[in-house]
């Protein structure tokens, strides 16, 4: 087994409130290539003139893509050694657009021994993803099954040949 650098189910206390440490700004192209690539044909997304007579005034930033944003936020702090089972109560409180950037924190709900799996453990964690003003743009709640320390996959390190 190799040495765990994430997280490993021994590592989650339930209270605790995890701040991830990078943000990430979200571009017009990321919303045009997520929008083609999902085949998202609503026109808030990538349709200027019709989002410009929405309350909004200009495109939204497509929602699957800021959730994948938040969760990919969180990964370091709380997936890298883990399997998703699933989210829960995704909430979208306000808009998020090219330019901004989104942060994210999380608070471990539960964490209890797997049942089946007797080297993982389960963690519900509820992630939130605010803009760079503070404003909440998204709320989760996600259940991972996380490796237990020692218990994890090897990451494959080939040698390097000169």
């Amino acid at each position: 087994m190799s040495a765990m650098s994430g997280r490993g189910f021994e590592d989650f206390k339930v209270g605790e409130i995890i701040r991830h440490p990078i943000g990430r700004t979200v571009t017009e192209a990321d919303n045009a290539w997520t929008t083609l690539v999902a085949v998202n044909t609503n026109p808030i997304h990538f349709d200027t003139n019709y989002s410009a007579q929405t309350e909004f005034g200009k495109p939204l930033m497509n929602s699957p893509f800021v959730l994948a944003i938040v969760t990919g936020l969180s990964v370091a702090d709380i997936s890298r050694y883990a399997v998703n089972l699933g989210w829960d109560e995704v909430r979208m409180p306000a808009p998020v657009f090219a330019g901004d950037t989104i942060y994210a924190q999380t608070e471990v709900l539960s964490a209890r021994e797997s049942k089946s799996r007797p080297h993982m453990g389960i963690v519900e964690v509820k992630t939130t993803g605010f803009k760079q003003d503070g404003t909440v743009v998204m709320t989760f709640r996600r259940t991972v099954m996380v490796y237990k320390r020692g218990q994890e996959p090897a990451v494959p390190l080939p040698e390097i040949k000169v």
